[in-house]
């Protein structure tokens, strides 16, 4: 199994019993706003359920029918992640708006709150974890999950807060307020992942600094061409994708141009990991005004 495969396996294993202590939290509370917290915790189980089986279908080889390989599925699962996202905040708002026309004092909310502190920090572990290593493994589904469980654990310690206010002042109606602003942070986390989720189904540019590395590299490791231009790149969940024209002098053998092109492609590979790389190789009158030119 593929270090994406557990660790989306795992997220499924720590999402249950995350949401099992909300629930307990939010059972012996009457709190709507751990209820709040304990919805989207079930945001988080079938996400992470999602996550999964894209993971499963980005992993597959390249077929007939998709020469390219599967790697947008996981920007699927990102995108599904950021609408049940912004459902859960739905369905709280309208929670909050019952419990402000009838305010009630809780039962055992200290209780209820460490239970729920403790859930909280075991998200916080694995969210980390999430982040930093689907950034390694280049994986959209991993770090939209994992920054999905930093905006819970933010909630989490806001709601901590809210009911603690409630309980010391005695103003319940606190309990509904912190709900409310809990459903408005979810909604921003849920649309800033759609975003980013549409970006990459988009075939947007990798960033500016990954850009002038590959530029960096080509203009170094290029030794015998005179230019490229018309770069063009794209991210598909762990796999860059790189298009370029790479000129070079008339004199120069197709084994030579052969040789370039094997070079800059192994320190492409070397530096960004997994890429999959075009380079289209033309004379000298095809040479442009603008683009990278080689450093011999």
């Amino acid at each position: 199994m593929s270090p994406t495969m557990k660790l989306a396996t795992g997220s499924i294993a720590i999402g249950i019993v995350v949401l099992l202590l909300k629930v307990i939290a939010y059972w012996i509370t009457g709190s709507v706003a751990l209820f709040s917290d304990a919805l989207e915790s079930t945001v988080n189980v079938a996400t992470a359920i999602a996550a999964l089986i894209a993971i499963r279908i980005a992993a597959r080889p390249p077929d007939s029918n998709h020469p390219f390989g599967h790697h947008k599925a996981e920007f699927f699962s990102a995108v599904l992640e950021g609408v049940m996202i912004i459902v859960a905040a739905l369905i709280i708002l309208n929670q909050a708006y019952a419990a402000f026309a009838s305010p009630r004092e809780l039962d055992a909310p200290i209780e209820g709150l460490l239970i729920n502190l403790g859930a909280t920090a075991l998200n916080g572990v694995w969210a980390w974890l999430l982040v930093t290593r689907g950034r390694r493994y280049k994986s959209p589904a991993l770090v939209a999950d994992g920054r999905h469980l930093f905006t819970d654990v933010l909630t989490s310690f806001g709601v901590a807060f809210g009911i603690l206010l409630a309980f010391a002042t005695g103003l319940w109606v606190l309990d509904p307020l912190m709900a409310v602003v809990v459903a408005l942070n979810i909604l921003w986390s849920g649309s800033k992942v759609v975003k980013e989720s549409l970006s990459g189904l988009m075939d947007e540019a990798v960033p500016e600094s990954e850009l002038d590395q590959i530029r960096e590299i080509i203009a170094t490791e290029a030794g015998g061409a005179t230019q490229a231009h018309d770069l063009r790149t794209r991210h598909a969940g762990a796999i860059t994708f790189i298009d370029f024209h790479l000129v070079v002098p008339g004199e120069t053998s197709v084994f030579e141009a052969h040789e370039i092109c094997d070079r800059v492609e192994n320190r492409l590979r070397s530096e960004l990991g997994e890429a999959q790389i075009t380079i289209h190789v033309e004379p000298e009158h095809k040479s442009k005004s603008t683009g990278i030119f080689i450093v011999d």
